[in-house]
């Protein structure tokens, strides 16, 4: 199995630099003073379809040869992928076969929908999922990119960190929130290239704990009725992502939903930019003291934006 390094985030930059937004790093005044530490905040949240997802998204799609470029691209997703694969494909001229869940959010259907992909609609399964999109690929002979267990993927969601640290310098530690692992394994690629003596933490809820269980135990644990806000991070690792974060990350943290929706809060209010519960799981680590960053330097992922307003949490 295909493992992504530095090289290839490399790569990957060529190609993501000329569709994706290079997104701000911010930071917070009296965040920092709450914490006691200098937080920088990679918004990804402002990225194109508003998550980090269009970066690998955009590099899978680009690195395809002309042949398999014509067949299209499939994927099951019910969101970010969903939304980031059917713009890529857009933007290469090429058709996108997404197989999204009925009880997809209606925002991420609609989004995806706009970006001109072709929808199939099937039962909230994983089975569902995987058969429904086998179908697919069989009557196309689209190219499936996994949303996170994909070796383009992942070395284009290496790109952020590669962009925060050329922007803002050395970090002691840098977290990134894990639901499939494609965001947090490009962090570790590119962290420990470029600093090697930096930390690289994950956060994930309490109630959808499976990376933090597989992390600590060394096995693969599976994500069963996984409960939490934070929809974004309710997947499985897959199976290169975990062999990767095994290999580079220093640790697996999880955080409390009442953290979750204080720290998504605390963004909102303090530093006036809209981020989905996924995003706010770091900083709620750091409010739960679960890693020590006082005097320290720390950037964050804030992995996206994209929420119903009608159902916020507070």
């Amino acid at each position: 199995m295909d493992i992504p390094n530095y090289i290839n985030v490399e790569q990957a930059h060529k190609i993501v630099q000329k569709y994706a937004h290079r997104t701000p790093v911010m930071s917070s005044a009296s965040i920092n003073k709450i914490v006691g530490a200098e937080l920088y905040f990679k918004c990804e949240n402002l990225q194109k379809v508003g998550a980090f997802k269009f970066r690998g998204a955009c590099n899978a799609v680009f690195s395809l040869s002309e042949e398999e470029a014509q067949k299209g691209v499939a994927t099951h997703s019910s969101g970010n992928h969903a939304a980031a694969l059917a713009l890529a494909a857009r933007m290469r001229g090429i058709d996108a076969h997404i197989v999204m869940p009925e009880n997809s959010p209606e925002i991420k259907k609609k989004a995806v929908a706009g970006y001109g992909a072709k929808i199939t609609f099937c039962k909230p399964t994983l089975q569902a999922r995987e058969s429904t999109l086998a179908k697919v690929i069989e009557e196309t002979g689209a190219t499936e990119i996994h949303p996170y267990n994909n070796f383009y993927v992942i070395a284009g969601q290496g790109t952020a960190t590669k962009e925060l640290i050329e922007d803002k310098g050395k970090f002691d530690i840098i977290i990134a929130p894990v639901g499939g692992g494609g965001l947090l394994s490009g962090t570790a690629i590119s962290s420990k290239q470029l600093l090697p003596a930096c930390k690289v933490i994950a956060a994930e809820p309490d109630g959808a704990d499976d990376a933090y269980r597989s992390f600590h135990s060394k096995k693969w644990v599976p994500s069963e009725n996984p409960k939490t806000i934070a929809d974004g991070l309710l997947t499985s690792l897959g199976e290169r992502n975990f062999k990767i974060i095994l290999d580079k990350v220093d640790d697996v943290v999880t955080v409390s939903e009442e953290s979750i929706v204080e720290a998504m809060r605390m963004i909102w209010e303090r530093m006036k930019i809209i981020i989905e519960p996924s995003s706010a799981v770091p900083l709620a680590a750091i409010l739960e003291k679960k890693v020590d960053v006082p005097g320290k330097k720390v950037g964050i992922i804030l992995s996206g934006g994209n929420l119903d307003l009608g159902k916020l949490p507070f």
